[in-house]
């Protein structure tokens, strides 16, 4: 057989295989783009829902619909045997998405008095950076400001009167414990003096915040540790 009767068919051949692979990855892309659109069932918000309202109580409140996957976000509920035995913490409004971030056991709804003249502020934290996602109401937490020059904790045994996202013990039909994993990021509100709020709002917005859990008899000491402690 000649060299370019061998030639010709290898570059049969190479055609052939690179066609078998490109109509693959095709449809696989296809596939994965099928995936995304392809309808998903989801509870969706059909009427305002008041603040501790039961899971029980949801039917007259939310509708199943059907969405994109893609267009279905990763805390969504499907069903309500998915919250069943808790209490939504805040309020629910129409058209948007069941989450199951937005429920918490019954008793950690309660949110604890705030001191007269102070302001609740909300920040926005990673898990990671709130003791793991097990704070609740009622906790008060030691708050570090973290930048690149220095790191130090700005604040003592602030009161947190609310957290949506954290990890919460849901009690099943058969009356068993199991914990419910906090989200990947926690929306926790804290209670402040007029003085105070400013250097929270400051330190969210432009730094590095995290919460460490601070009870009532933790002594006030503080340590600020900056470029030079580490690094000499």
């Amino acid at each position: 057989m000649s060299r370019r009767l061998l030639a010709i068919i290898s570059s049969a051949v190479l055609a052939i295989i690179a066609g078998v692979l490109v109509f693959n990855y095709v449809n696989r892309a296809d596939a994965r783009a099928m995936s995304d659109l392809s309808p998903a069932q989801v509870l969706v918000v059909t009427d305002t829902v008041p603040t501790g309202t039961a899971a029980a109580e949801l039917p007259d409140y939310v509708s199943v619909e059907e969405l994109p996957a893609s267009t279905i976000a990763p805390d969504a509920v499907q069903s309500l045997d998915d919250v069943a035995g808790l209490v939504t913490v805040s309020e629910l409004y129409p058209g948007e998405q069941v989450l199951s971030t937005r429920f918490v056991s019954p008793g950690q709804d309660a949110a604890p008095e705030v001191p007269a003249g102070h302001h609740e502020v909300t920040i926005q934290l990673p898990t990671t950076r709130v003791i793991g996602g097990y704070l609740a109401a009622g906790d008060t937490v030691g708050l570090f400001v973290s930048s690149d020059q220095e790191t130090r904790l700005l604040l003592h045994k602030v009161l947190v009167t609310n957290v949506q996202g954290g990890a919460v013990m849901e009690i099943t039909d058969d009356g068993a414990a199991t914990e419910q994993p906090a989200a990947e990021s926690l929306m926790v509100t804290l209670a402040v003096d007029a003085a105070d709020a400013p250097l929270v709002v400051n330190a969210a917005e432009f730094h590095g915040v995290w919460l460490s859990l601070e009870p009532a008899d933790a002594p006030d000491s503080s340590t600020t540790i900056d470029r030079e402690d580490l690094f000499g």
